[in-house]
């Protein structure tokens, strides 16, 4: 009797609300708010991930691919110096100054060869080739072109020191992404930089191509030096997307390279015929429009490239393209003003002259008839033109 009295004690008890299961309750409904608050701040915290991230002590982000790091320990022994002598015509007696510089190791049809610049290898006598262990073997030229600051070279070097790398597409690039330059700066060999890429479709002027740019270049910040010039650009999947050609005097962190698909697309060429005579060459004197340029000639068009000049007997004299026909002075200077304005080709919008060069080095060759879509005397028009090949230069 006692233990059912008991019993029935504690199941009454039990039943009915007491002050503590009321705090239990209480609990309970805290833990569960705590939870919700927890899970919904994870949620946020993978949204907005990307824009929390703490940079990299260099400034660049490598969440995805390859370090710096590791694109170096893949790459360095692929990249060669390349060192001789050329005579300066310069000086009195013609003396021989040396030249430095560099190149890297590809792959065509079976065979190893070597990519540097022209103006490394033009007029190179004694042209040696030493690799990242040391050895060395004399250099022999396979093509060259000035154009597009391209030279082949071929050694007969160890299998075992012949590593090479793989282009990539310069198509792709995306200004911001990173990249590195392996070279030798002034002599220190295997030296690797960092940066981005500033911009692409650049034209570079050169004093030595007779007034042609080398068209569609790619700006980059990643610190490069005389010695530089022919080493690789490597994107973060390790791929080369350019090779470096030139910096600006006197600028910082200023360099340039010539996309990996021009040297894909020219490689055939250099190496079967030595050469490559496919540069689109239209026969003009370009300058950007301007706000400036449209007032003097009375239009509104701002945008695109002017025709200050049409080369006689040349594919754009051919068709019917005119240059300029009255001299202006804008801000102290002087232009030849009133030719065709060119705002288009094949259907695809000109802002200044870099996007005109690159287009066309990009999409069109020497043989291939373009269509210009130009402005003249406030009219629009489309104009053909049978493209040209870029002369020998002298």
């Amino acid at each position: 009797m006692k233990l059912q009295a008991v019993a029935g004690e504690i199941e009454a008890h039990s039943s009915m609300p007491s002050h503590a299961s009321k705090k239990l309750s209480e609990y309970r409904r805290i833990i569960a708010v705590l939870l919700l608050v927890i899970a919904l701040l994870g949620a946020v915290a993978i949204y907005y991930s990307p824009l929390l991230s703490v940079p990299s002590p260099t400034g660049i982000a490598h969440a995805t691919g390859l370090t710096p790091v590791q694109i170096y320990a893949n790459s360095n022994q692929s990249v060669v110096t390349i060192q001789g002598v050329v005579q300066d015509e310069s000086s009195p007696n013609a003396s021989l100054s040396s030249i430095l510089g560099t190149g890297f190791i590809i792959t065509y049809v079976g065979s190893y060869y070597i990519v540097t610049n022209f103006h490394v290898m033009n007029g190179l006598q004694d042209a040696t080739v030493t690799f990242s262990d040391g050895n060395s073997y004399p250099a022999k030229v396979v093509g060259l072109d000035a154009y597009s600051d391209l030279a082949i070279v071929s050694v007969n070097a160890k299998p075992s020191e012949l590593r090479p790398l793989t282009l990539g597409s310069s198509s792709a690039l995306k200004v911001g992404e990173s990249v590195v330059a392996i070279g030798n700066p002034y002599g220190l060999s295997n030296t690797i930089t960092v940066g981005i890429v500033s911009q692409v479709g650049r034209a570079l002027q050169e004093d030595t191509l007779s007034g042609f740019a080398v068209p569609d270049t790619i700006q980059f910040s990643a610190a490069v030096n005389p010695g530089n010039s022919g080493g690789p650009l490597i994107n973060s999947e390790g791929l080369v997307v350019g090779i470096t050609t030139a910096t600006v005097t006197n600028s910082v962190g200023l360099g340039f390279a010539i996309p990996a698909d021009t040297i894909t697309r020219e490689l055939p060429s250099l190496i079967h015929d030595g050469s490559y005579d496919k540069h689109p060459y239209l026969g003009v004197q370009l300058i950007d429009m301007s706000y400036q340029l449209s007032q003097a000639m009375g239009t509104n068009v701002t945008y695109g490239v002017l025709i200050v000049n049409v080369v006689p007997g040349g594919p754009a004299s051919i068709s019917g393209l005119r240059g300029g026909s009255r001299n202006a002075t804008i801000e102290q200077q002087q232009y030849m003003i009133g030719g065709d304005i060119i705002i288009s080709v094949n259907g695809n919008r000109i802002t200044n002259y870099d996007s005109f060069a690159a287009f066309l080095e990009e999409h069109a060759a020497a043989g291939q008839t373009v269509k210009l879509g130009i402005v003249r005397n406030g009219q629009f028009m489309v104009i053909q033109v049978l493209l040209g090949s870029k002369p020998p230069l002298t």
